[in-house]
């Protein structure tokens, strides 16, 4: 099952109808794409919260509108599980040039195209968001 994908689509689906927060599961991977959200500014907050004494982790991410309108145009998974696509630091493209952000998966850990390229550090393509 492709979490990441799944976590992008709940937070798609939530923006399309307007809703004010999305509660997703909690992994590491989430947890680190939702950083660079609200580091870029394309979520208001988000939180984390525990469900049954610290069984099972919750992250609810609070969207952002501007003029009833969702900051997130669209959100879109590139390297999926059947098919996998990575680059080098040279070949990381800009998204809307410089208005969207791409998330990798690197060495370093998970962390915006902008971020790789500066830091010369390729890696699998996760997402593009703008």
């Amino acid at each position: 099952m492709d979490t990441i994908g799944n976590f992008l689509t709940l937070i798609r689906n939530a923006c399309n109808v307007k809703h004010y927060n999305v509660k997703v599961n909690y992994s590491n991977i989430n947890y680190n794409i939702t950083k660079i959200l609200y580091n870029n500014n394309y979520i208001k907050k988000y939180e984390i919260y525990n469900i049954k004494n610290n069984v099972k982790k919750k992250i609810i991410i609070y969207l952002k509108y501007i003029n009833n309108y969702s900051v997130i145009r669209k959100i879109k998974r590139v390297s999926k599980p059947s098919l996998r696509k990575y680059l080098k630091y040279k070949n990381i493209y800009n998204i809307l040039n410089g208005y969207g952000i791409s998330i990798l998966s690197t060495s370093n850990g998970i962390m915006t195209g902008y971020e790789a390229k500066k830091k010369k550090i390729g890696g699998e393509i996760l997402c593009i968001i703008y």
